[in-house]
């Protein structure tokens, strides 16, 4: 193992080392060794890192995990072809709810982007991916990324087909989460994330369940 005064890892519970805001809570450890940076591509699995990374801006993200399963059934599973067909009852609706973020502004950008990204198709999942970061070494102790380049630029891009509350710095998170950016800190056991060689693919989503916020 690195010395964690330089890679920045440190032991968790089981001895692996790893990045150290992974231990401060349980969900942390969960999201960070399951989640965090491994490699998304669906329509639905993109929607619901943009929109969650959206909801956390001003935040903790351990408020965002927290409330995540309550998002999940409120945000009709994530699904953004369920979601652009929200009406003002279902903002209505949002907004009574205690188990998300009732901001009304991040939840009419969540709809509105829901829109976009239904309309767009895999041009939107194509986009997305196109701004994966390759061989840039993980970051060490002390050297904290919030935005990059390719955030900056994904971020301008975004706005410019018309979508909300996706700025370089949730730009660069949500890149974090879904892979397109290695940052596990150097001795971190996490492995690097590995990209299939294949082109996003559509989905078809479930049918609704009773909770799903769908009316």
């Amino acid at each position: 193992m690195m010395d964690p005064k330089i890679s920045g890892a440190f032991p968790g519970p089981d001895g692996l080392a790893r990045c150290p805001w992974a231990l401060s809570a349980p969900e942390y450890l969960a999201y960070h060794d399951n989640e965090w940076g491994r490699p998304v591509s669906s329509l639905q699995g993109l929607y619901e890192r943009m929109t969650l990374e959206a909801f956390q801006s001003g935040l903790s993200w351990i408020t965002i995990l927290r409330k995540r399963e309550n998002f999940r059934r409120a945000f009709a599973g994530f699904w953004p072809e369920r979601v652009a067909v929200f009406t003002d009852r279902d903002i209505k609706r949002l907004l009574s709810d205690p188990g998300i973020v009732r901001n009304r502004v991040k939840i009419v950008a969540a709809i509105e982007n829901a829109r976009l990204v239904t309309d767009l198709g895999l041009r939107f999942a194509d986009m997305v991916l196109s701004y994966r970061v390759i061989g840039r070494p993980r970051p060490v102790a002390g050297e904290r990324r919030a935005t990059s380049p390719e955030s900056i630029a994904m971020a301008r891009e975004l706005k410019s087909l018309g979508f909300r509350f996706v700025g370089p710095t949730t730009a660069y998170a949500m890149m974090q989460a879904i892979g397109l950016v290695d940052d596990h800190l150097a001795g971190c056991f996490a492995p690097p994330p590995v990209w299939p060689e294949v082109n996003p693919t559509p989905e078809t989503p479930p049918p609704p369940e009773p909770d799903s916020g769908c009316d």
